[in-house]
């Protein structure tokens, strides 16, 4: 896999982050072939990349209270 310039991405706070600072998760849609997402407090640290399709997946089983604590 090609190496992604994540410094060039553009980065927005899911909806249902929590406002005061904490649970921060971003995401970015900058790439065609896969979904950057990072803990916001940590802008420097650790990112997954998901495939859209996983993205997809993920979102639904959050929307659907699928995913336990």
């Amino acid at each position: 896999m090609r190496s992604l310039d994540l410094t060039v991405a553009t980065w927005r706070k899911s909806s249902y982050s929590n406002q005061d600072g904490g649970e921060c998760v971003e995401i970015s849609h900058d790439f065609t072939t896969v979904i950057p997402v990072r803990d916001s407090k940590t802008p420097k640290g650790p990112v997954l990349l998901l495939v859209p399709e996983g993205w997809t997946s993920f979102v639904t089983a959050v929307k659907n209270r699928e995913l336990g604590a």
